[in-house]
């Protein structure tokens, strides 16, 4: 791979399941040998790096977040010997790999635990969080509303409460025991000894418990998490940590440090404020939220994204907007789980082309590494009728042959049903068909990642709103080394007049980068578009040539 300190700046990141993607074997879970068979869809979708969901040992109560060894793969996706090759022949084809880093608990299930709750005078007993009373850190939230009633669980074998900041079944390690702080800091080594790229480190807020506090974002939590960076950069090179810290941008600034703790961080509040604008078709939440965004250090990027594994989050968003986003999104109770919703991006936009490649130009353009969702690509859909957030986790469509070509198992044997209802069903919503159809979403979104790489400017460049009367236009510049382009996008289902000031870029053509196509000479008057519903556009200003005047 290109030595690149910095190739997290430039990537575009795409997040998936093992399980969710390909079946090689035919036993209905997806697995290591079918990713690998798939890499040359993503080298060719434009991928630059996969973020795989937890591959480990697991019960699966939780879908592989509760591991139960830190040093094995699940049987269902392979073995050691496979995650090698994985490594290798995605590095072949110049796509990295990042895997989840669950520093915070394991499973009730990890030897660690049944050892620390089989016997007071067990060494692992200080592993984790016991307390003879459940009325310890009471000033913490419970951040799973639907399933917890408490963040301390009564353990029959051990006599004591354990604490969890998640599931009952998920207990917290103690980070105030050194010996834990080193047994993850082995944890990390052995994967990075295995060729990954680095690791998406799975709720990293609560590490620490400390009476009187919140129990989130710790000095003591700051301070691991540093020392995991520094034993990353003295190993190891050109490798990367992801912070998932559901903060306000504020709060997510902390664990940038001085360029020193983590590389990325997601930008979570940007998120649902996207679905915001564009419902509102208001581009206030957009412009607000980034205005509230600090800067970060020169050696660290945001990452941005529309939807994941998880629910669309609405913890940080006010009371209010909760509940409009409620009402204009999960209508029906069984979309809302938590404080969120459990959709996919298609179905969220009503299966709009329109909207959902707006919201695409959104994530391609706005400061951050886009992290794009499997299957998100073709417009994949949900299913609100599986268990917890399942929905959205639901077999990679490939075909419209038998299980979606995900798996040649019987259908009662998948792990999950394959979307099969009359909009989203896999008949309708394949790779393969779309994969015929140039003027399919598959080929749009290969062909915007190919201008957004082509572009260094959207993944290093300043951002600087541009002021326009009309508020269901958001128009934007984005700068780097002596490049510009400006974005103008229709928030609206209606067409839309743009007026922008674009006086201070008197001489400079607008050139559409999509069709290369150069607009009227900017002047010194204001610069005006018609947009139609949802339209975007991306120009690059060329700036006249030295010597030239306007014609």
């Amino acid at each position: 791979m290109e030595l690149d300190p910095l190739w997290y700046k430039k990537a575009l990141i795409y997040e998936l399941h093992l399980r969710a993607f390909h079946d090689s074997n035919g036993d209905g879970h997806g697995d290591i040998p079918g990713l690998i068979e798939k890499l040359p869809y993503l080298q060719d979708l434009g991928v630059d790096c996969l973020w795989l969901l937890p591959h480990y040992p697991s019960p699966l109560r939780d879908d592989g977040y509760d591991i139960a060894d830190y040093y094995g793969i699940h049987p269902d996706y392979g073995t050691l010997a496979d995650f090698q090759r994985l490594v290798d022949e995605a590095h072949k084809r110049g796509i990295r790999i990042i895997t989840e880093l669950v520093v915070n608990h394991t499973s009730d299930q990890h030897p660690w635990f049944l050892e620390s709750r089989s016997d007071p005078k067990s060494p692992k007993r200080d592993w984790y969080v016991w307390s003879d009373t459940d009325d310890r850190y009471k000033g913490t939230r419970i951040i799973f509303l639907d399933t917890e009633r408490s963040n301390w669980t009564w353990d029959p074998v051990a006599k004591q409460y354990f604490w969890h900041r998640f599931f009952s079944h998920q207990p917290d390690l103690n980070y105030d025991n050194p010996e834990v702080q080193e047994a993850m800091l082995d944890v990390m080594r052995f994967w990075l000894n295995m060729g990954v790229d680095g690791f998406r480190c799975d709720a990293v807020p609560y590490l620490f418990e400390r009476e009187g506090t919140n129990c989130e974002n710790l000095p003591e939590t700051h301070a691991f998490l540093k020392r995991l960076r520094k034993t990353i950069d003295s190993e190891y090179q050109g490798k990367m940590l992801l912070a998932e810290a559901n903060q306000w941008p504020a709060d997510v600034r902390v664990y940038f440090g001085d360029g020193d703790e983590f590389h990325m961080g997601f930008h979570f509040p940007v998120m649902p404020r996207l679905f915001m604008a564009i419902r509102k078709e208001d581009r206030t939440p957009i412009v607000e939220i980034m205005q509230q965004t600090p800067d970060i250090p020169s050696n660290c990027q945001w990452a941005i994204f529309l939807r994941n594994h998880d629910e669309l989050t609405l913890e940080m968003v006010t009371d209010e907007d909760r509940d409009y986003m409620y009402r204009e999104y999960a209508t029906d109770p069984r979309m809302r789980i938590n404080l969120g919703i459990r959709r996919r991006l298609a179905p969220l936009m009503g299966n709009g082309r329109r909207r959902i490649e707006l919201m695409h130009s959104l994530l391609f353009t706005l400061p951050g590494t886009p992290v794009m969702y499997y299957g998100d690509e073709i417009g994949m859909g949900d299913n609100i009728y599986l268990g917890d957030r399942n929905g959205v986790r639901t077999p990679m469509q490939w075909t419209g042959d038998r299980n979606a070509g995900f798996s040649k198992a019987d259908y009662a044997r998948l792990y999950a049903p394959v979307i099969a209802d009359a909009v989203y069903g896999y008949q309708a919503i394949n790779v393969e068909a779309q994969e015929r159809v140039q003027a399919s979403l598959l080929h749009w979104v290969k062909r915007m990642i190919r201008i957004r790489q082509r572009y260094p400017v959207f993944a290093l460049g300043t951002l600087r709103f541009l002021p326009t009367e009309n508020r269901k236009v958001l128009s934007f510049v984005r700068e780097h080394d002596g490049m510009t382009v400006l974005v103008v996008c229709n928030l609206s289902r209606f067409a839309q007049p743009a007026v922008v000031d674009l006086r201070e870029y008197e001489g400079a053509v607008p050139v559409e980068l999509v069709g290369e196509t150069p607009f009227p000479r900017i002047s010194n008057l204001p610069y005006q578009l018609s947009m139609g519903p949802f339209m975007f556009l991306w120009f690059r200003l060329d700036k006249p040539a030295a010597g030239r005047s306007m014609p």
